[in-house]
């Protein structure tokens, strides 16, 4: 099956939807699809205006305009789209909270008459009545377009949007387990780590995780000695630095900047626990990655971390701060407690791994092949 990957944004920008569509392409390549990838961000040497490159042996096509930050929008690229996307057998447009490229591939694929499945990478939440009342998402549904998200908590929302045009699919994000299981580093200093990966920008809560942190320590007893790696960086780095000093924090709160993937297992398996305060997590592939190492997590209710984390068996979903506070103390003070959890993520596997995940995505091609048919 000759399979197009449509997403606004590819490595070498790096993020939850450009490194899972990457992995993605790599995987139906293996099974042997021809599979390419269109997005709007340029390539590592500055391809654009549909300058091609190959990536990890996948070709991909940059149409990305010169812009500030090289932001992924390029309004004139479904005139080109639309020759290069006749000979695929399906397109495969992946959405995110903002996604003007994708929603004009969708278009664009729609005119085309091309099957085309379209996976919901965000959480619609408090948009979910103005999506709904645009219309656009129903009659694309409608006419054949096969929807998903990556979480039951994300297809909830769409499913309102959805209504009866047609069934809204669960497609996960994929893990590598094998990769992700490496064996947990040897320590003997007795102190506690926990660690995130996030970027450092408001939807993702950087400042009220460090507030919180501080309610987390002052409810552990003293000889308690916590360290906490925030691995990420962005525009609010500034604002959580100068927290950090003004609460004396530097000591034991670092943040190391953005770490190369190939180095996340490592940190992860030298750590003890792995916490995701944000709200609006569709999915949480950090989340997952630190839990197939095997570390207990610690995230928030009604997000898509609930889809492979229990509460009170391999980790917490707390419904606050204040919560996620106190289930952060619990670990750090019970060595015997996280041991359980890790002990039960390194026994149990999450369903995630990339066999499953590729065929659910091939059902969904399939699905759109036979909507457009109908």
């Amino acid at each position: 099956m000759k399979v197009a990957l449509l997403s606004d944004c590819y490595l070498p920008r790096l993020g939850g939807i450009e490194v899972q569509v990457h992995d993605l392409a790599g995987h139906l390549r293996d099974r042997g699809h021809h599979v390419e990838v269109f997005t709007a961000t340029p390539g590592e040497h500055g391809e654009r205006h549909g300058a091609t490159s190959v990536v990890d042996g996948v070709t991909v096509h940059h149409h990305a305009l010169r812009l500030p930050a090289d932001l992924p929008v390029n309004p004139l690229a479904p005139l080109r789209m639309r020759h290069e996307l006749r000979p695929y057998d399906v397109a495969h447009v992946h959405m995110g909270v903002v996604s003007p490229f994708a929603v004009d591939a969708a278009f664009l694929t729609t005119r085309l008459g091309l099957p085309t499945a379209m996976t919901w990478h965000c959480m619609l939440d408090r948009t979910t009545p103005v999506v709904r009342g645009l219309g656009v998402v129903r009659r694309w549904a409608a006419g054949g377009m096969a929807m998903s998200a990556v979480s039951d908590v994300a297809a909830q929302p769409l499913r309102e949007v959805v209504g009866d045009a047609g069934p809204v699919a669960v497609l996960p994000n994929g893990i590598d387990v094998a990769a992700w299981s490496p064996a947990p580093a040897p320590r003997a200093d007795g102190v506690v780590r926990i660690v995130t990966a996030m970027r450092l920008a408001r939807r993702k809560r950087p400042l009220p995780f460090v507030r919180l942190l501080r309610r987390m320590r002052d409810l552990l007893d003293p000889a308690v000695r916590v360290e906490v790696d925030i691995l990420g960086e962005g525009p609010d780095r500034g604002q959580v630095e100068r927290y950090l000093a003004e609460h004396g924090m530097t000591g034991w709160v670092h943040l190391p900047g953005r770490v190369p993937r190939a180095e996340l297992p490592a940190r992860y398996a030298a750590a003890d626990v792995y916490v995701s305060p944000g709200e609006l997590e569709s999915f949480g592939i950090a989340a997952l990655e630190a839990r197939t190492v095997g570390l207990p997590v610690v995230g928030r209710q009604g997000s898509g971390i609930g889809e492979f984390v229990t509460d009170g068996v391999n980790g917490y979903l707390t419904a606050g701060d204040d919560d996620l506070a106190a289930a952060l103390a619990r670990l750090a003070a019970d060595p015997a407690l996280r041991a359980r959890m890790r002990r039960h993520n390194l026994e149990h596997p999450p369903a995630q791994g990339w066999s499953h995940v590729v065929e659910a995505a091939e059902r969904e091609y399939a699905r759109a092949i036979a909507g457009a048919r109908r």
